[in-house]
């Protein structure tokens, strides 16, 4: 078995966040990235990249981190103690795409890799990440693709994998408060490091590099598709789904705000235009009752 190589996977991860942003400016076909590069005064860094107004895409960002530091904060421990006292490396690449247009999903994605040393120990290390499509017009065969897409980068490693991570993802993007899903789901796992170092890393690369594939064929085919007021006062109002589950239950969010990391590179998820609407329902049959009537239903998509 081999040694874990942070050098490695920070490699992958660097080429992984440039392959996506120029996938991402090509369908846009107007914005650009724009790349923040900051530094962590505890150890490491990161580089963000950020997309706004675009032709498709209304606010995105692909953000690569790398923070490391001698020991970890109490709230990183405080249900690993056998971290404390470990120093530790953290890095990843992630992303949250919010189109314009509200039959274009809006979709997330990250890819991590975590571990901590000690003198005289082995080191503790996992792999983690996965990724998720949050409609707010559901469409049937965008979920079927999206999901084909999870099942084919899972395949080669075993016939488990992908039913084990979907339902992961279903249980993992739920707002408990509101008892409803944030979306249709996906891939969604974490401390992965039971395949050894080698096999771990190759799934999360294989997800990694299924986000395109999954993604762009439905940017494609639902970005020109014609709307209304109507359309973009519900795109907005699901949108407070979404912040309030990146706010109150993501744990990576609240990981990267504990650990030191960058705020403003955390928070790059929110969205650029939100609305909450007291005790608001959508009217019995419309295309808004759908979403919560049929898409926002764990099922398996592939059977549909």
């Amino acid at each position: 078995m081999s040694a874990p190589d942070a050098q490695m996977v920070k490699e992958y991860l660097l080429a992984l966040q440039d392959r996506i942003c120029a996938a991402l400016e090509q369908v846009d076909g107007e914005g650009r990235f724009v790349e923040d590069s900051w530094e962590r005064a505890e150890g490491g860094g990161g580089r963000t990249r950020v997309i706004s107004q675009g032709a498709v895409i209304e606010k995105g960002g692909v953000n690569f981190s790398h923070v490391h530091g001698a020991t970890l904060p109490g709230s990183a421990t405080a249900h690993r103690p056998e971290l404390a006292g470990r120093s530790f490396e953290a890095m990843g690449v992630s992303l949250v795409i919010h189109p314009h247009n509200p039959y274009v999903p809006t979709s997330h994605a990250n890819v991590r890799f975590f571990i901590a040393e000690k003198d005289g120990e082995e080191p503790v290390w996992w792999f983690g990440g996965g990724f998720d499509l949050t409609p707010y017009y559901g469409n049937d065969d965008d979920c079927r693709h999206w999901h084909q897409t999870a099942l084919d980068a899972c395949a080669p490693f075993g016939e488990d994998i992908y039913p084990r991570f979907k339902t992961w993802c279903d249980d993992y993007f739920y707002l408990k408060h509101r008892q409803e899903p944030r979306g249709i789901g996906g891939l969604f796992f974490d401390d992965l490091n039971e395949l050894g170092f080698d096999q771990s890393f190759a799934l999360m690369q294989s997800i990694g590099d299924a986000y395109v594939p999954a993604i762009l064929p439905i940017i494609e085919q639902r970005k020109d598709t014609a709307y209304g007021e109507r359309q973009r006062d519900f795109q907005l109002h699901r949108r407070g789904r979404y912040v309030e589950f990146n706010l109150v239950w993501d744990r990576g969010t609240l990981f990267g705000l504990q650990s030191g990391g960058r705020t403003e590179s955390i928070l790059m998820s929110l969205p650029p235009e939100v609305r909450w609407d007291y005790d608001w329902k959508p009217e019995p049959g419309s295309e808004e009752a759908q979403l919560y009537d049929r898409y926002l239903q764990p099922r398996n998509w592939l059977e549909v």
